[in-house]
């Protein structure tokens, strides 16, 4: 597979069309090694990649004929020492904090965590996470508004109603059944209607990026309802 130098930003993954640049900030790696995986499915990645390049303190590389959908995440390493805030670890493959969506969740399990699962936080644990973690996925960023615009209200005329996208769009009684619990059931008539007969102007949405439920939750066959356990700021 050719290998490019790439660019330091911007950060995570970028299509440009004809390939993708991968960019990964860490002020205390030794080395980094983006993985790719061919499907979600598979237990090991099908490519390691050494990035050789760094600036200042981003690695990075371009790789020609990558296309959105290519899933990926990364290998570190550098020191264990948990007193100094490092938790390096290679065994472990690193989900890109800068993803902008995410190819596969998260499965619980003791091989995702750093360090011998339960309790020894001083041990690091060596077992490969490849098959339960998160991977990132390349995407096609490019969007075209059309005639959208911008209302540019001013901020003393705006009115900004908060809301949970699921929860509002379950209660709401007039939202079709098929819409409910979406994007597209927020955007519906009724609700829209709904919105604009209180003189709102502006909504603001309980978190919408990717997230993952506690552990404890997920043994009970429950989830975290409101989204805040943040696995990926830029995914949604």
């Amino acid at each position: 597979m050719k290998v490019l130098t790439g660019k330091p930003y911007p950060l995570g993954a970028t299509w440009d069309g004809a390939g993708v640049n991968f960019a990964l900030y860490s002020e205390n790696a030794r080395s980094v090694i983006l993985v790719l995986f061919d499907h979600a499915a598979d237990a090991t990645e099908t490519y390691c990649i050494p990035l050789q390049e760094r600036t200042d303190y981003v690695w990075h590389c371009y790789v020609p004929g990558l296309r959105p959908g290519q899933l990926y995440g990364y290998r570190v390493t550098g020191a264990y020492a948990p007193h100094e805030g490092h938790r390096f670890n290679p065994a472990k493959v690193l989900l890109d904090p800068y993803a902008k969506a995410i190819g596969r969740d998260m499965q619980w399990h003791p091989s995702v965590y750093g360090f011998r699962y339960p309790g020894n936080y001083e041990t690091p644990d060596f077992s490969d996470s490849a098959p339960h973690v998160a991977l990132g996925a390349v995407v096609d960023a490019a969007f075209t508004w059309g005639d959208d615009r911008r209302p540019s209200i001013p901020w003393e005329d705006t009115v900004i109603y908060e809301a949970h996208i699921k929860g509002f769009t379950m209660r709401h009684p007039e939202v079709p059944p098929e819409l409910r619990g979406t994007y597209l059931g927020f955007c519906s008539e009724p609700v829209v209607d709904y919105l604009k007969s209180l003189g709102v102007t502006a909504v603001e949405l309980l978190p919408v990026h990717h997230s993952i439920s506690e552990h404890p939750l997920v043994e009970k066959g429950l989830s975290n309802y409101w989204g805040y356990n943040t696995l990926s700021y830029f995914a949604p």
